[in-house]
């Protein structure tokens, strides 16, 4: 596994830098050809805690995972012990799906009216491939990330859709015509 660290205002010894890698060792068995995945590990420093936050984009699902603590070590310690449950728990759904072929989609842009500018800001933009897969695997990759929706494209209809978790523990799609 090809790991890639950076410190956001904090500096990477080689100690911090050989305990992520001896760590993030452990999750090769549980990875097929792990040589060509790549981890993207940021060790962030806010007052005295340090943040660790790994993510693991793969074929058809990122694993992705963060953890505060006051001990840098502890951070590194909870975050791999996460991904690993995530990766065991989901091991069945994750080996039953079959890899499809992703292809590149890109949505209609939308062109802003400016009657609608209101005093409210977008503090953060993410651009994210929308990959062609079904329900149940839209909420799978929702859970690994540990978001409250996904956005994917529905590979029966081949249209943009959203899986959302409900209050009620339940899920919702939102289908685009």
């Amino acid at each position: 596994m090809e790991i890639i660290i950076r410190g956001d205002k904090i500096k990477i010894t080689d100690a911090m830098s050989d305990y992520i890698n001896d760590k993030l060792g452990k999750l090769d068995k549980y990875l097929e050809n792990s040589d060509t995945v790549r981890a993207n590990v940021i060790v962030k420093v806010k007052n005295h805690e340090q943040r660790v936050e790994i993510t693991i984009p793969l074929k058809t699902f990122i694993l992705r995972s963060e953890e505060t603590q006051d001990d840098f070590y502890a951070a590194v310690d909870k975050t791999i012990d996460k991904l690993e449950r995530q990766i065991r728990k989901n091991k069945t759904r994750i080996m039953s799906k079959q890899v499809k072929t992703a292809f590149d989609f890109a949505l209609p842009e939308f062109e802003a009216d400016d009657e609608d500018v209101s005093d409210t800001k977008v503090i953060k933009r993410k651009k994210v491939e929308v990959k062609p897969m079904n329900e149940e695997e839209a909420i799978l990759q929702m859970e690994l990330l540990g978001h409250q929706f996904y956005m994917y494209k529905d590979s029966d209809t081949n249209k943009p859709a959203v899986v959302y978790k409900r209050n009620d523990g339940n899920y919702g799609v939102i289908e685009s015509e």
